[in-house]
């Protein structure tokens, strides 16, 4: 009691704050980085170490919101593209020549307009292991995507667009919003269907649970351009002309540089002039992307900021992808397994060390607050 009786003012504990969540250009950056990393390879070995830094990281700190659901139809379609590139191989024949028969199968004879073509045939384990790795490589490029989008806030990304950018920017956003609806749309007609009994699969099924997504999908699109229109979403300001052609020929001519330098770092004829045309395209295209975001004025509410974490986690990505890069240009046997002859392939050590460095955003990322989730901006 203190004192004449009166009890002790309550004491207040100061409660936790929540650190803020990373940059959404962070996610992305890492996320395209591990993509870059795939392409230098198709070591199976090396991608499903690929694969695996990326669901771990996804599951340790991606947030209880509609788009990080999407991670799981990523990974169907990553399943997709390997069945279908086996399926192809085995219909179509491969060019990798093989001596491992699997199996024959019979041979559709074509007209001499298509010769190099056959439909049927001998299906050899050289061409099928061939397959199988180049089908792995695209699929773990595509789970990469699929991380960026359940990790990243589609709004939060918007608003981090420059203003060149904003229309461009709002009509990817929306699409990438847009598809973890419909995914959520189909499971639940097709759990609905299921509780009262009838047919959820089949061309009929498809077709009865397609309809009413797709008028779901039509309403929610109509809301949405209402929504845009009564905030005023496509008014310019005026610009002189002067600066639009300025715009115009930095933007045109920057892409035209980044597109030359690019073909020269590929080309061992352009290796001396590769680089210094890149980097002036690029810096002409961010030139030009300063100048046009005169055209559409906005302002932002809290926006996104380059935190050292976020610093950190787009370094993790960048430095696997040119760790991978490294270690193709001076080790490429070990990155690229031959098929012919038929050879097991090895995981060499210090290019899986790299990718190991991938999985820093699970340590370094806030955990996903349950009270404070981004909301949908649809």
């Amino acid at each position: 009691m203190g004192a004449g009786g009166a009890p002790p003012a309550p004491v207040s504990t100061p409660t936790p704050q929540h650190p803020a969540p990373l940059h959404p250009g962070a996610w992305w950056l890492w996320a395209l980085a591990l993509g870059t990393a795939a392409t230098r390879t198709d070591n199976p070995l090396l991608l499903a170490l690929l694969l695996t830094t990326s669901a771990y990281v996804v599951i340790t700190c991606r947030p209880d919101t509609p788009w990080s659901r999407s991670y799981s139809a990523f990974l169907h379609l990553a399943v997709a593209v390997v069945l279908i590139r086996l399926l192809f191989v085995i219909v179509l024949g491969s060019p990798v020549p093989g001596t491992h028969v699997i199996l024959t199968l019979p041979e559709v004879p074509l007209t001499a307009w298509a010769q190099g073509i056959r439909l049927g045939g001998r299906v050899t384990a050289e061409g099928v292991l061939f397959a199988l790795y180049d089908g792995l490589r695209l699929a773990t490029l595509l789970v990469c995507v699929g991380a960026a989008n359940a990790l990243a806030s589609p709004s939060r990304l918007l608003k981090s667009l420059p203003g060149a950018l904003y229309e461009a920017g709002v009509a990817v956003v929306v699409a990438l919003t847009f598809a973890p609806y419909l995914i959520a749309d189909v499971q639940r007609l097709r759990a609905a269907r299921r509780l009262r009994g009838r047919p959820d699969n089949g061309l009929r099924g498809l077709l009865q649970v397609a309809l009413p997504v797709l008028e779901g999908a039509l309403e929610r699109s109509i809301a949405l351009a209402a929504a845009m229109d009564a905030r005023g979403y496509g008014r310019t300001a005026d610009v002189p002309a002067p600066v639009r052609r300025t715009t115009a020929a930095l933007t045109l001519g920057g892409l035209l540089g980044v597109c030359a330098g690019t073909y020269g770092l590929l080309t061992a004829a352009g290796g001396a002039y590769g680089l210094p045309v890149l980097l002036t395209g690029v810096a002409a295209a961010l030139a030009g992307l300063h100048l046009g975001g005169r055209r559409s004025p906005r302002t932002r509410y809290r926006p996104a900021r380059w935190t050292p974490r976020s610093r950190l986690v787009a370094a993790s990505g960048i430095a696997v992808a040119a760790l991978l890069a490294l270690a193709a240009s001076t080790d490429p046997t070990a990155l690229h397994p031959t098929v012919v002859p038929l050879t097991a392939p090895t995981l060499p050590l210090w290019p899986a060390a790299a990718i190991l460095v991938g999985l820093l955003p699970a340590f370094l990322a806030p955990a996903p607050n349950p009270r404070n989730q981004p909301k949908d901006p649809s």
